[in-house]
């Protein structure tokens, strides 16, 4: 699978789980290992970029063993890009199943 639309796909996935509650990045990385194949390396720097274009805000939350841990939760703009995306997503889905032969959808 391109690596491009293997980091689109796991972006998506980053956005719907954070927007389901607040998490901190390996508890991320943790959910989304259950599912496929992902590591650190993939997932932060989607992280990074998402908090810097605003998608996400942070906050720290001490756990009293260790160093404070960084919590991700998703703006009202995440929210709006993750319906976006989501959306994009449904539709080429659609047009891949159409193509294969798997949905007919009406024109």
């Amino acid at each position: 699978m391109n690596s491009q639309f293997k980091k689109g796909i796991i972006e998506m996935c980053v956005m719907s789980l954070i927007s389901q509650k607040d998490m901190y990045g390996f508890e991320v990385i943790e959910a989304m290992a259950k599912e496929f194949d992902v590591n650190e390396n993939t997932v932060y720097p989607i992280l990074r970029r998402l908090t810097t274009q605003k998608y996400f805000d942070t906050y720290l939350e001490t756990t009293g063993i260790a160093a404070p841990r960084k919590y991700y939760t998703i703006t009202e703009e995440g929210k709006d890009r993750m319906k976006e995306s989501q959306e994009e997503w449904t539709t080429f889905l659609e047009g891949v199943f159409h193509i294969l032969g798997g949905n007919q959808r009406e024109k």
